[in-house]
């Protein structure tokens, strides 16, 4: 009985740390957006100025954070280790340190992609970097008997593009990567 329980809370204790480990691995790849929070740690530098620079950055609504010697550096679109070199690389080109060290933490939270409509189950879809179109409408059920797969609306940004389901499913290749706070709504059809 004893060699029995040693291996499966080995097993439980593997689970557990895969488990725990996958919102440190989404932030990792998530790309930075407006709005996200961001923990900014300095090293490598005068201990006055790891607690002028390690600090807590919000990315403002242009897709920059401002730091302290070297003002706004691009956040949006990069992904946290991205980040982390290119500050590192900003503060080595304005020749304020030789050899910073950067690290970000990222916590990757409210990323969502709404599917509405004529899907199996509506609802906020948690965001994957992998996330394509296709994929996000089956995360929410597939599209219902009543659904209309050649006029399906995806929103992003104020703009809406119609599009054919039934092409993507045929060319895998017209498939696209969505983004967090994307809307995917999928209307009834007329017959």
């Amino acid at each position: 009985m004893k060699s029995i329980l040693i291996p499966c809370f080995r097993l439980l204790s593997l689970c557990a740390a895969v488990i725990f480990s996958l919102p440190s691995t989404m932030a990792q790849t998530a790309e930075l957006r407006p709005g996200d929070k961001i923990e900014l740690r300095i090293g490598g530098v005068p201990i006055e100025d790891i607690n002028a620079v390690s600090s807590t950055y919000t990315v403002d609504a242009e897709g920059f954070i401002n730091l302290p010697h070297i003002g706004r550096v691009r956040a949006s679109g990069l992904q946290q280790h991205q980040l982390q070199l290119a500050i590192e690389s900003a503060y080595k080109s304005a020749q304020i340190y030789t050899r910073p060290t950067i690290t970000i933490n990222h916590q990757v939270g409210d990323r969502f992609v709404n599917v509405d409509g004529e899907v199996r189950a509506r609802q906020r879809v948690p965001y994957t970097s992998d996330m394509t179109f296709l994929s996000a409408i089956n995360a929410a059920g597939g599209m219902n008997e009543f659904a209309d797969g050649s006029r399906v609306q995806h929103s992003r940004g104020g703009k809406t593009t119609t599009i054919d389901v039934r092409k993507i499913r045929k060319n895998a290749s017209l498939d696209f990567k969505v983004l967090p706070g994307d809307n995917i709504y999928v209307p009834r059809s007329f017959f």
